[in-house]
């Protein structure tokens, strides 16, 4: 007993520890960065001694996730595209397809399909991350590869707004914060117990993601609930149980494939970001889009920080926004039907 309590004293310390520097440095999800580093290297130091977090508590982080993207869509900002609906999911579903197809790149370095896929996907990275053992893929290569994309994005994205659009510096990323607890407590009960119930009922891949979503989203257009968040302090937890998840599968095994996959899954990041800015110019050649307010709609993630940039240069928000939202949406929605097709299709092997 005692061991095992000094396992995870250990573990809690390192993951503390990475966190506390994520923070202090403003990393977007330092939570979820640091359970997944402290995890990692508590796994590469005691390979002799592993930990496995409980399955009920990934659950609950999936849970989280799910009422946080579900609570993030904005009802009024997507009416309020009127007819340029079409053209934002045309542009969505091309970024998609860009992505995509720049990560079949992956699978000759030994990664499967669905791995491939959803490790380069543009959005939606959290959810595909949380999602990523429901749908038959390695969580260890989606989360490095899919934040590896997303400090990509948020690295450049200052400097092209400022350099190239002559934009104003960006405010900073947009974190989940929390508003009246009395609103938002009874909000995230609702969205998660119901979600799980409607999500098993339903018989939903990932039922403890999709279920909590397909709830929350409606549930703030409930008057009472209009506004309502996920608390930071359940976000981060959420956000931590599943960072530590992944980081706790890792072997050195494991994070040499890894390794191999890094130099190709650069080439595949910036051929989707320059991909996705063409996408952009062809968006502000045939709408009365702005050229910085298509590059933002446009952009391979990075929500927050995207939609901060937005509003603090004086963009179009609800455009940029929208087609941000849609394409999130589009990916947690294709997901799985995206993993059932390559499971009828030969697979190559996975980091071990």
């Amino acid at each position: 007993m005692a061991s095992a309590v000094g396992r995870w004293l250990l573990l809690l310390v390192a993951v503390a520890v990475v966190s506390l520097g994520f923070i202090a440095i403003a990393l977007p999800t330092p939570l979820l960065f640091g359970g997944l580093l402290g995890a990692l290297l508590y796994a590469l130091a005691r390979p002799a001694a592993p930990l496995r977090l409980p399955v009920s508590w990934f659950h609950a982080g999936q849970a989280v996730v799910g009422a946080i993207v579900g609570s993030a869509i904005e009802w009024d900002t997507l009416v309020d595209l009127g007819a340029r609906w079409l053209i934002v999911i045309g542009i969505s579903c091309f970024a998609l397809v860009v992505s995509v197809l720049c990560g079949t790149l992956l699978i000759r370095r030994g990664a499967s399909p669905a791995t491939a896929t959803f490790s380069s996907i543009a959005g939606g990275a959290i959810g595909l991350t949380a999602m990523a053992d429901d749908l038959g893929a390695d969580s260890r290569v989606i989360a490095v590869l899919q934040y590896l994309r997303l400090l990509i994005v948020l690295l450049t994205l200052p400097v092209v707004v400022t350099l190239l659009f002559g934009a104003s510096d960006q405010r900073g990323a947009r974190g989940v914060v929390g508003g009246d607890w009395r609103v938002d407590l009874p909000f995230v009960a609702i969205a998660i117990g119901g979600g799980v119930l409607a999500g098993k009922l339903l018989r939903m891949p990932s039922p403890a993601l999709l279920g909590p979503l397909l709830v929350a989203a409606p549930l703030t257009l409930v008057p009472y609930f209009a506004g309502a968040q996920v608390p930071v302090v359940i976000a981060g937890l959420g956000y931590l149980a599943i960072g530590v998840q992944v980081g706790l599968k890792f072997t050195l095994e494991s994070l040499k494939s890894i390794g191999r996959m890094v130099p190709t899954a650069m080439l595949t990041i910036v051929v989707t970001l320059v991909g996705c800015a063409g996408l952009g110019a062809i968006l502000a050649a045939t709408t009365d889009a702005t050229p910085l307010d298509a590059y933002l709609a446009t952009t391979p993630g990075g929500i927050y920080a995207v939609m901060g940039t937005a509003e603090s240069t004086g963009s179009d928000v609800t455009f940029v926004a929208a087609a941000q939202i849609v394409r999130m949406l589009m990916v947690l929605a294709i997901a799985p039907f995206v993993a059932a097709y390559f499971r009828n299709r030969p697979t190559g092997p996975d980091p071990g």
